[in-house]
């Protein structure tokens, strides 16, 4: 008695379990992926216009008057005044926007600890009237880690043709 084996493909109901898992796993992969890179720009464009911004607006005191959030710790230990000390804060803060910009591995990095820098001034001065805003700029050093952490994988998959330049 001779046995015939046929060669059929298997419907995708009879593959294996590891092999569904495998692909369910690499789809999952890759829509991570892309909402990483996603978030990524979301975070390295906020991170970029808003420190432009704000440095912008530390010459021209739109928004508030600066030196007001000014501890008078820091303001004792700056030469000048301390509108001098906000106008080497906004360039710097504007250096920061395009340092994110240009190079996202060390800029948004550079961000956080600005950031952390402020969180700082405003617990010590007046305690606890700038806590709010403290709180605030906390979550926005959070960000900024956030972005750096991002960067630190997003920018060499893209350099290696893992990911596509632009999200969209």
């Amino acid at each position: 008695m001779s046995s015939v084996t046929t060669t059929r493909p298997e419907s995708p109901a009879r593959r294996s379990a590891a092999e569904s898992n495998g692909s369910a796993a690499a789809e999952s992969d890759r829509r991570v992926g892309i909402a990483a890179h996603q978030a990524f720009w979301l975070l390295r464009i906020a991170f970029t216009v808003a420190p432009i911004l704000f440095g912008l607006d530390k010459f021209f005191n739109w928004s508030v008057d600066w030196p007001d959030y000014l501890a008078g710790w820091i303001n004792d230990i700056v030469p000048g005044s301390g509108q001098d000390f906000m106008y080497f804060v906004g360039g710097v803060e504007i250096f920061a926007g395009f340092l994110v910009l240009f190079a996202p591995r060390i800029g948004a990095f550079v961000v956080a600890a600005w950031l952390g820098g402020i969180v700082v001034n405003l617990l010590t001065y007046d305690p606890p009237t700038y806590y709010d805003i403290a709180l605030r700029d906390f979550g926005l050093m959070l960000g900024a880690l956030t972005l750096g952490r991002l960067a630190l994988a997003v920018v060499p998959a893209r350099k290696s043709g893992a990911l596509p330049e632009r999200p969209w």
